[in-house]
């Protein structure tokens, strides 16, 4: 049973019939009943007509979220079960080699404030409403029953948890297990930490934008004036034979790293070498041991530095290389932090490209949702010019296809990635 309904005002923007799992305060005229935060109301429109069943949070500017655009549904676990069980046979069914991917992903799977991560064997949740919250036993019971997990790890250790009126919150949800899992990504294996890492320990967003590397990692040996002779061994402009088997592959800066995965497909790819740049010393190691793990690690060399100083330096030093990896984290977590945001993003951009050697690779990502794509490739046209460097789009990509976007809801369509030539001007 719902607790209460909620009469939206006549002359609103029609946000939650164009499919927004939102509803704000200013947009409600009033609610009837006496709902409490995290209870089930009817969303209704100013004549009474139905419109969608939703959280309820006073306490937070989020204060309806959509669960169902069904009046019939009834929110109960059983509901819980069936939308985790149908989030699976979705990932089951568009990605079907990964054992570990992205299960549920909040609203654009009708579960709101709900992220589920399967690192192989183990299960990672992240509650981030109310209405989740006051349900979460719902939650594990269904995966208990559709996963059998070695574990489940919780990672509501996020501030924005607070906007919600919830403590921050993080630890198994049973019994203690061992929370580092090696993930299979592309033929890759990557080592994961589900208590200590980033988000929920990985970030599977990217694992197709990462797979787009293959054709990149190749084809630098005649740039670098290497031919083959007649016996088909590789030699340079002086006649001399190269012994390096990798002499065709790209030389690659990979910064704000964080585990590697990108450097990893760098050298599965056939890179020559990649350097990976982080702040984080913990990253950075785990990075290394994923290196070793895979068999890269004479390929590769390990920087712990801020990567704006370290961008800087590396351009006052004429250091250049054929492809920049830029894959840093949400600069704006707010819309309040959106021009810091830019300036960021178009600081690391412009250093970069003054890094990539003429008709060479940049490869440029942004995870701020309060950043749009046309806001993104302006600030990139931007640092282009003061770069004094020509951009040519090889692709654009967004997240993959374990995280859903909803038409309607721009907040869910949040990365972007592009891959461009170099050109100087």
């Amino acid at each position: 049973m719902t607790a209460g309904k909620a009469f939206l005002k006549k002359n609103r923007k029609k946000r939650l019939e164009q499919g927004h799992p939102w509803v704000f305060p200013g947009e409600i005229e009033r609610i009837e009943g006496n709902p409490q935060g995290g209870d089930i109301i009817h969303i209704v429109n100013h004549a009474g007509h139905f419109l969608a069943q939703g959280f309820y949070n006073p306490a937070s500017q989020l204060i309806l979220r959509v669960v169902t655009y069904s009046e019939n549904d009834q929110i109960n676990e059983g509901l819980f079960f069936r939308k985790i069980e149908q989030a699976w046979k979705r990932r089951q069914w568009l990605v079907p080699d990964a054992a570990s991917c992205r299960v549920v992903h909040g609203e654009a799977d009708f579960l709101p404030g709900l992220i589920i991560d399967k690192y192989e064997d183990v299960l990672v949740v992240q509650i981030l409403s109310l209405g989740i919250e006051v349900r979460r036993q719902w939650v594990y019971n269904a995966l208990k029953q559709l996963f059998n997990p070695r574990g489940i790890y919780e990672r509501s250790d996020v501030p924005v948890r607070r906007l919600e009126g919830l403590e921050e919150r993080a630890g198994y949800v049973d019994k203690p297990f061992d929370t580092k899992v090696t993930v299979l990504e592309n033929g890759i294996q990557i080592l994961v930490d589900v208590a200590e890492g980033q988000k929920t320990g990985y970030f599977f967003d990217q694992r197709e934008n990462r797979a787009a590397l293959k054709p990149l990692m190749s084809g630098w040996g005649a740039r670098r004036g290497i031919k083959l002779s007649e016996d088909g061994w590789p030699v340079d402009a002086k006649g001399k034979q190269i012994k390096n088997p990798f002499w065709d592959g790209a030389e690659v800066l990979d910064c704000f790293s964080h585990t590697g995965s990108f450097m990893l497909h760098a050298c599965l790819y056939g890179a020559k070498k990649v350097t990976c740049v982080d702040i984080s010393e913990k990253a950075i190691e785990m990075a290394k041991g994923n290196a070793l793990l895979n068999g890269f690690l004479h390929r590769t060399e390990f920087i712990a530095a801020n990567a704006f100083d370290y961008l800087r330096d590396q351009v006052n030093q004429r250091k250049t290389w054929d492809v920049v990896i830029l894959d840093p984290p949400a600069f704006a977590k707010n819309r309040q932090a959106i021009e810091g945001a830019v300036r960021g993003y178009k600081e690391i951009n412009l250093q970069g490209m003054k890094l990539v050697r003429d008709q060479g690779i940049l490869v440029t990502a942004s995870c701020s949702y309060h950043l749009s794509t046309a806001r993104f490739l302006s600030l990139l046209q931007e640092a282009a010019r003061d770069a004094h460097k020509v951009l040519r789009l090889i692709e654009f990509r967004r997240a993959g296809l374990d995280h859903p976007v909803l038409l309607g809801s721009e907040e869910t369509d949040y990365l972007k990635f592009a891959v461009f030539e170099v050109f100087n001007l």
